[in-house]
């Protein structure tokens, strides 16, 4: 009988029963808002950023670090999650994170000058941090274990539009509006969503404990990720390694992270779980899932790069090839959350990969004459893929964790994956850059007296009234556009590869405890 009180106690918390009714639909809708507003908000600024620029009176460069303010604190705060939800509550976290986000936004969009607004996208970006991961495990508590599947398709649906409606919806509000809407359009989205939130959750809110501050961790934190994102940020502005301060933030990155990682696994309250390492499902799963998100992502940025500076299309039709990649996924993840729990999850996972795989060898067959419909349909194909991606990804990596751990876990598995995607853009427009040089070298020498086709098109410049001069620049434009899109098809057939040998990764996972508790483990024993 003495025990009873122990059992009482925080070791013994019981998760609530999942929503039923409409509850759980407003609760889905309300958490589903927050995430598509924080993931919209990544991406949304690019295509304003000349705009913004323009009326601040700085130049587009200057200009970009309204995106990197944000990523930079955005990575910061996502890993910090599970150790600030502990202090404060799963709930209450959320909901104070989606308020100080709408308070921010609003800050944004008054910004006077580009100093400013750099100060207050930062703030954007760290207030954001815990919203992703808490709504997963918000959401997966909100489901019963069965229909965890489904939770996760609601979520990664979100997560998936957001990035591609992001430069579309900037570019309408700049054109017709202005930009500091594209701030302000958050204040009522995350009004309604953040009261939706607390009226459904607050009485389902977590136990708390007053964790002492890893100050030293948290420090070491702040360095090697602002540095690590600093340097991906302005690496290729500056030749990347071939500029001192480039090199500089560089050494501080690795270092910063070796100190972090040895002070983390032996600090006794570190401000990362680090110890989720240990499980194999854990790692395996977030391993793939960050791979695979950084050779998506790095290829999203570098079609519509090829298409407007190479191909002519304008930002909006660039945006307009590359909205329909959500329409298959919309189509399509609903049926698999619904039907994860009787498969195999590796097995969808795996098909995901087959499936980039494919889509990116179309992509590398391009040639200059691609016109709109090829270029749309590896796009429509690549919609399957992503339904196939993130579901049954997520499930291996949260499978077996317990309810108190899926913050931590959900925000350090994000935190890799915003990491991987930060380094598959730079990866993939460095490399992108380089090919080309190479090939526009390998063009330019069979330009000569004795190549007959090249030596005709020259003369039927001249013809045309063109200078030898101007009839140079054409063909050298033409040789620009050849070399960059030879560069493009390198880029789209070595990640195809990549996504191909990723598969054996996925299979390095344990199998869930049943087919049917497939969906149980993604609940984390809910």
């Amino acid at each position: 009988m003495s025990n009873a009180p122990a059992a009482a106690g925080p070791a013994a918390y019981v998760p609530p029963p999942p929503l039923t009714g409409s509850a759980r639909t407003w609760g889905t809708i309300a958490l589903s808002a927050a995430t598509f507003m924080n993931v919209l908000d990544t991406s949304i600024a690019n295509v304003s950023l000349p705009a913004i620029a323009g009326d601040l009176g700085v130049s587009p460069n200057q200009g970009t670090w309204v995106i990197t303010s944000f990523a930079v604190a955005n990575a910061i705060a996502v890993p910090l999650t599970g150790w600030l939800s502990q202090r404060v509550g799963q709930v209450r976290l959320f909901v104070l994170s989606v308020l100080l986000f709408v308070v921010a936004s609003w800050l944004c969009g008054l910004a006077p000058n580009m100093t400013t607004l750099i100060a207050f996208r930062a703030l954007q970006g760290f207030v954001a941090g815990p919203m992703i991961p808490l709504s997963q495990g918000l959401l997966l508590s909100s489901y019963p274990r069965v229909l965890a599947g489904l939770a996760m398709a609601m979520w990664s649906m979100t997560t998936l539009i957001a990035p591609v409606m992001g430069p579309l919806l900037g570019g309408w509000i700049t054109d017709n509006l202005s930009w500091p809407w594209i701030f302000y359009i958050n204040i009522p989205v995350g009004l309604v969503a953040a009261g939706v939130a607390w009226s459904l959750y607050h009485k389902r809110e977590t136990p708390t404990r007053q964790l002492p501050i890893d100050s030293v961790g948290l420090a070491l934190l702040v360095i090697w990720v602002g540095a690590m994102q600093v340097t991906l940020d302005i690496g290729k502005e500056n030749d990347w390694f071939h500029s001192g301060v480039v090199v500089a933030l560089a050494v501080v990155a690795v270092v910063g992270l070796a100190l972090f990682l040895v002070w983390e696994l032996t600090d006794k309250h570190p401000v990362v779980d680090l110890a989720l390492f240990k499980k194999r499902n854990f790692w395996a799963g977030a391993l793939a899932l960050s791979v695979g998100y950084g050779l998506f992502f790095g290829n999203v940025v570098l079609l519509p790069l090829w298409l407007q500076q190479y191909m002519g299309y304008t930002a909006t039709q660039a945006g307009m090839v590359m909205a329909p990649v959500g329409l298959m996924a919309l189509v399509l993840s609903p049926w698999v959350g619904k039907n994860l729990s009787k498969f195999d999850p590796r097995k969808f996972a795996s098909f995901a990969f087959l499936v980039f795989a494919l889509v990116l060898w179309m992509r590398s067959r391009f040639n200059t004459q691609a016109d709109l419909a090829t270029i749309m349909v590896p796009t429509i194909v690549q919609g399957v893929a992503m339904a196939f991606f993130f579901i049954p990804l997520v499930t291996i990596t949260l499978s077996g964790i317990p309810p108190e751990r899926i913050p931590a876990a959900s925000g350090l598995s994000n935190f890799v994956r915003i990491t991987a995607g930060a380094f598959g853009t730079s990866i993939a427009t460095t490399a992108w850059e380089n090919r080309a040089a190479l090939h526009h070298a390998q063009l330019v020498e069979s330009i000569q007296a004795g190549n007959g086709p090249a030596m005709a098109a020259l003369q039927g410049l001249s013809t045309a009234g063109l200078t030898s001069e101007q009839a140079l620049a054409q063909v050298n434009r033409l040789v620009d556009q050849q070399a960059f899109m030879l560069a493009a098809n390198d880029v789209f057939l070595v990640s195809a590869i990549i996504f191909m040998a990723l598969i054996p990764l996925v299979w390095l996972s344990h199998p869930l405890p049943s087919t049917a508790g497939s969906a149980d483990a993604a609940a984390g024993a809910h």
